[in-house]
This record gives C-alpha cells, structure tokens and sequence, in this order.
C-alpha cells in the first residue's frame, strides 16, 4: 500500500469537506446537475478518446497508484550478482535452481539457460520494456485527458447555468438554483482536475520511471552474465543504477 497517494488524496479531500462543512450546511456543495455535467461528461468525452478495453482497464492502472510491489534495485543487484558468481562457476544451467521472484529477470535468466544469443535476448526484454512503458504511459495518460476535460467541462457548466440565469431573471426564485450550477460546476471540475486526476497520473509516471529503471537493471545484469563478466564488474555496472551515496562496492574479490 503507497499511503502517500492515499494520506494525501485523502488528507486534501478531508480540508475541503471541513472547510464546506464550516461554510455552513455542507449540502448547500452538492448538486445533482452539477455532477452529471462534470463528472459523467468529463468521464464519457474521455471514453470516446479510447477502446472499451483500454477505458474499462483504467481500474487496474489506478490501483498501481496505491497498491504496487517493486523490489528494491538493491535487491536486484544483489541477486544479479549471486547469479552472476553460479554461472561463473557452474554454467548457465546452474541457474535453472536459482530463486527469481522477479519475473522480467527469470524470463532472461530461462533465455540464457536455452541458449538465445545475447541480440535476442536484448531485443526479446527491451520489447518487454518498451510494451511495459507504453502500459503505463497510457493509463496516465487517461488520467491525464480527464485532467484536461474535467475544467473544460465545470466551464461549460457554468455557461449552461449563467445563461439559465439571464433567461429567468424576472423569476428570482430561479436564480439561486442556476447560479448554484454556474459556481459547482466549476468546483467539481477544479476538484476531479487537481485532487484526484493530476495526483494519480503523477503517480504512474513515478512508478513508470521506477519499474522501467529495474527493467533496465535487470537487462544489463542479464547481459553481463551473459557475457561472462565478473560478479564484481557486473556489480559496479549496476550500482550506476542507485543513488550515489548507495553506490558501496565491494572490492574483495573471491
């Protein structure tokens, strides 16, 4: 569970509620027309951008937000070596019985144990991370058109109600209604805009860059492995991958 994505968007809808419900009655925020102008319009314009499958798929994407197992690079790096050192001392078949909870990594460590030449197992896992990639970039770019559409759409809300408004106003009993539409609907697309699409779409680029970065990790330790290098070569190859400050090698060779 990421419980920034959730304390924040959580955190940022919890003021706002307090600050409608120290307003006054808070349901004087809540309209019908409102809502079916922004946020099912907002949702059907978004629709007709994508396939079904890619739009009803958005669900998944979403929960990658805040529900997202990624091992730690130095996790990667530790294992990459440990693979490295059995394969340099018993062949690739030695790592037929090595534990991989990865899965990107145990499909280049199988390849290397079939024997595929190191331009096939490069093209075959920069596919992988190419297809990955696209995955992600297009979940957060769904999220990122109901940003877009979201403000567009409380903008039009507002013109529908100014001009309810303008055409009643020898009813005042009217105008409150229709001003009430003009206002939220402009509230409620500033809200799905900046509380809840924006923040998710950043979301999944951060985990984007960080998956694509263990992808590219595991890739070169593959690689290296394939290529016989030392364990230690392969080591500081890969902690190139880490913040500097992490970046320890162990030099003692075995």
């Amino acid at each position: 569970m990421d419980l920034a994505t959730l304390i924040g968007i959580l955190g940022a809808i919890g003021l706002l509620i307090m600050a409608m419900v120290l307003s006054g009655d808070i349901m004087m925020f809540a309209d019908t027309q409102s809502v079916l102008i922004v946020f099912c319009g907002s949702i059907f314009i978004v629709l007709s951008n994508y396939t079904l499958g890619q739009f009803f798929g958005i669900g998944k994407v979403i929960v990658k937000a805040f529900m997202f197992k990624l091992e730690k690079p130095e996790e990667l790096i530790e294992k990459a070596v440990d693979m490295a050192d059995a394969a340099r001392k018993g062949g690739f078949l030695a790592l037929e019985e090595a534990e991989i909870t990865n899965p990107f990594m145990q499909k280049g460590v199988d390849m290397l144990v079939d024997g595929h030449d190191a331009d096939v197992v490069r093209a075959t896992l920069q596919k992988d991370i190419n297809l990955t990639t696209e995955r992600h970039e297009k979940g957060a770019g769904m999220l990122m058109a109901l940003a877009d559409v979201a403000p567009a759409m409380g903008m039009i809300g507002t013109l529908i109600g100014l001009v309810a408004m303008l055409s009643n106003m020898d009813d005042p009993k009217s105008i409150g209604p229709a001003m009430a539409v003009a206002l939220l609907t402009t509230l409620y697309g500033a809200f799905l805009a900046n509380v809840v699409a924006i923040p998710l779409a950043s979301k999944l680029k951060l985990r984007l860059e960080e998956e694509k970065m263990n992808q590219e990790l595991v890739l070169d330790a593959v690689l290296g492995i394939q290529d016989g290098q030392n364990p230690r070569v392969i080591e500081g190859l890969l902690k190139n991958y880490l913040a500097e400050g992490k970046r320890k090698i162990d030099t003692t060779e075995e």
